[in-house]
């Protein structure tokens, strides 16, 4: 977890990240303001977690930006902690904040039969 937690410290400032682990998942939030389920991705590949985003924003007649602080776009690519169970995450976006469920894989111990 601590190769987690510590992609989550690089993001850039304007990104509201919360990382919160429980008995059997990890919980990323994001606050992503204008992000809709049309302008998000969310992938798992080779133990990392990859969400890419954009905003739209309408920008009214006769105006334009003069101080934008806010990024347009985010690409965050994060390293999954070895026990996760990358293939099982789920992703849910409402009202602009992304939870993202990384199940940790099943400690549970198999008798293996072994043939002979």
């Amino acid at each position: 977890m601590n190769g987690l937690r510590e992609a989550l410290r690089t993001l850039p400032e304007a990104v509201f990240a919360d990382l919160l682990e429980s008995a059997d998942a990890y919980l990323l939030v994001f606050d992503l303001p204008g992000v809709t389920e049309d302008t998000l991705d969310v992938t798992v590949t080779g133990g990392r977690l990859t969400i890419e985003a954009r905003r739209e924003k309408d920008v009214p007649d006769r105006f334009w930006f003069r101080d934008e602080r806010r990024s347009l776009f985010l690409d965050v690519e994060v390293p999954l902690p070895p026990n996760a169970a990358g293939a099982e995450t789920t992703a849910r976006l409402e009202s602009g904040v992304l939870e993202v469920t990384i199940p940790k894989a099943s400690a549970t111990v198999t008798d293996v039969a072994i043939e002979g």
